[in-house]
């Protein structure tokens, strides 16, 4: 089919339009309370978050941190921008404020708490004597060693006077109902954004044991703050008691919306699962093999079949390039099937940047390397260098979003058609 690629992308763009919070979030807000009413929130989603609530209570007082560029205006509640992937001053400061705003609630009050993935770095208030220029390098070798999320998220706990249910704590007797967008795989509450609003009974000693595996090395307050006593709140603390986390948007629905799509259009739907992990380019090598089996047991006229998979990667930074894990799976992809003709693919995350380019993710076609080959482009060394991003936009077969508001992870799909067939 000559369309391949539009299709990818129509189904991409649906996946991320069913996870705006403008068309999600409003079924599950109960009525404006009539006490005193707190709305804060954190992520790459949360000022959308924000924006949504006011469309249905009406200006309202509250602190929200967002990535830059990823602000909204709102008619009541403030919406500071700070740093992303690795935090900023702007962040710590505005971290402070939050806390300070939900600090001495009543038990007649309410707070609102909207949080989505990238509130992890968003949400700055380093523990003991970490300094914020610690804080960051910790976050900046967590974040290239490979190490999956929800390790990474265990260490960011550890280290800090907000996460793992230290921001709820800080907010009782206040009732609290926290909103959340899930980007983690497996959708646990604790992991979206190091679970602010929602206690961890991991220890310490797990966070050094991370720590240690990925080979991080780290300065004497990290270490005086990981011997020291843990600000981590178990999720049997009484401050916990008028806590209500919901889980409102997920990978699973943005998947089931692509899969809606392509069943109305006449094509075979595989879903691989939401929550897949691992090396991207190893996963990719998986997959391309899974794409070329599913191949060989097509017969000219067949229906053609959609791969679906989400779930978030983590690349291993070897080299100097410019990349992300979508953008690196589909690399890998395109060296694996080397070619293969009548398989596409589209990998992006759903929030619009993946890792730390302004980039969702990339497109493969049949003729990738040979574009490549053609803008004297080497793909394997591209790969070697984690230069995914750079690969990707010297032969145009980029997918650049701008800021999508919402954050459900990472969405990949290929498409296989019968060989022959055109």
């Amino acid at each position: 089919m000559n369309n391949a690629a539009d299709f990818l992308r129509r189904l991409f763009d649906r996946a991320v339009e069913v996870a705006d919070p403008m068309q999600s979030l409003a079924a599950f807000l109960p009525p404006r309370p009539e006490g005193r009413l707190a709305v804060i929130g954190a992520g790459k989603a949360s000022a959308r978050m924000a924006e949504a609530v006011e469309a249905v209570y009406g200006p309202c007082e509250g602190l929200v941190i967002t990535r830059y560029g990823y602000a909204r205006p709102c008619q009541g509640i403030e919406i500071v921008e700070a740093a992303h992937p690795v935090p900023d001053a702007a962040g710590k400061e505005a971290t402070a404020r939050m806390l300070d705003l939900v600090t001495g609630l009543g038990a007649d009050d309410m707070v609102l708490a909207l949080i989505s993935g990238g509130a992890s770095a968003l949400l700055v208030q380093p523990a003991g004597d970490i300094t914020l220029e610690e804080k960051q390098a910790v976050n900046a070798a967590l974040l290239a060693s490979g190490a999956p999320i929800g390790q990474m998220n265990i260490v960011r706990k550890h280290l800090s006077r907000v996460k793992g249910g230290q921001l709820a704590a800080a907010a009782h007797p206040a009732r609290m109902l926290a909103l959340m967008i899930s980007d983690v795989p497996g959708d646990d509450p604790a992991m979206i954004g190091s679970g602010p609003t929602v206690g961890d009974a991991r220890s310490q000693s797990e966070a050094r044991a991370i720590l240690e595996r990925f080979e991080i090395s780290v300065p004497p307050s990290v270490n005086g703050v990981l011997d020291g006593p843990s600000r981590v709140v178990t999720p049997d603390d009484p401050r916990l008691s008028n806590v209500e986390n919901v889980i409102y948007a997920a990978p699973s629905q943005s998947l089931a919306a692509a899969k809606e799509i392509a069943l109305a259009e006449g094509y075979e739907v595989r879903i691989l699962g939401d929550a897949l992990e691992g090396e991207a380019r190893d996963v990719a090598a998986e997959q391309a093999t899974y794409a070329r089996e599913v191949q060989s047991g097509m017969t000219p006229g067949d229906a053609p079949v959609l791969i679906l998979s989400g779930g978030e990667l983590t690349v291993t930074r070897r080299g100097n390039g410019v990349g992300g894990p979508n953008a690196e799976y589909a690399l890998a992809m395109a060296i694996d099937l080397n070619g293969a003709s009548n398989i596409h693919a589209i990998a992006c995350d759903t929030d619009g940047v993946d890792g730390a380019a302004e980039v969702a993710g990339a497109l493969i076609t049949p003729d990738t390397l040979k574009r490549a080959a053609e803008a004297s482009e080497n793909a394997d060394d591209a790969l070697a260098r984690n230069d995914a991003h750079g690969f990707f936009d010297r032969i145009d077969q980029q997918v650049v979003t701008g800021p999508t508001l919402t954050n459900v992870n990472d969405f990949r799909a290929i498409l296989v058609e019968p060989l022959n067939t055109q």
